[in-house]
């Protein structure tokens, strides 16, 4: 048996959710708010005209935002695998989720920025435990490389986590050092899949 080698130079597309029906200035994470519909319709357009034809694995977070445009793609692209993987979905912000950012008492804030790794924001999950995850599955999708890019339909807080994963790997976040860098709503940035050199 001839094993096949993984092609050099595949790429994981961080496609960020389209916008959200929720106020603006509201905390939501895990909150399962469901996106703009048209918006979605655009996103899922944009996207296909920009995906290699060779794309044919992809996974999204389990939100509503997220699942609503891996349907929308999927039916432009029936031939592409789309699957629910939980460890994509948005940082828990406990307590905090659907509240107004400006609402959040400043104390508690101020110790989740103190803390970043640790802390779990409105208590719900600490950033260490959402990078644990975040990089279990890009450990697959360097697997899943074999075949080509990797398609991930997410949310901001997941792409900083493979940002910092790239540079920083497994070494503790401070917020001082944190990405601020994520696509926009309905857009997208791509990664590099190969993995770091020994």
């Amino acid at each position: 048996m001839v094993s096949r080698a993984a092609p050099r130079g595949a790429r994981l597309w961080l496609v960020r959710h389209a916008a959200p029906e929720m106020a603006p200035g509201t905390c939501y994470g895990r909150l399962d708010v469901p996106a703009c519909p048209q918006a979605t319709q655009e996103a899922a357009h944009a996207l296909d005209g920009a995906l290699p034809a060779g794309v044919a694995l992809g996974w999204h977070s389990p939100a509503a935002r997220c699942a609503q445009l891996a349907r929308a793609l999927h039916s432009l692209r029936p031939d592409m695998a789309l699957r629910a993987d939980p460890r994509l979905a948005e940082m828990d912000f406990g307590r905090w989720e659907g509240q107004p950012w400006a609402a959040l008492p400043r104390a508690e804030l101020e110790v989740w920025a103190e803390q970043l790794h640790v802390h779990a924001p409105g208590g719900g999950e600490p950033l260490q435990r959402m990078l644990a995850r975040v990089a279990e599955a890009l450990a697959q999708a360097r697997i899943a490389r074999a075949a080509g890019d990797v398609l991930w339909i997410t949310h901001a807080g997941v792409v900083r986590c493979v940002h910092w994963l790239l540079a920083h790997g497994g070494a503790p976040a401070r917020a001082q050092d944190w990405p601020r860098q994520a696509p926009g709503y309905g857009r997208w940035t791509c990664v590099p899949l190969d993995p770091p050199p020994a």
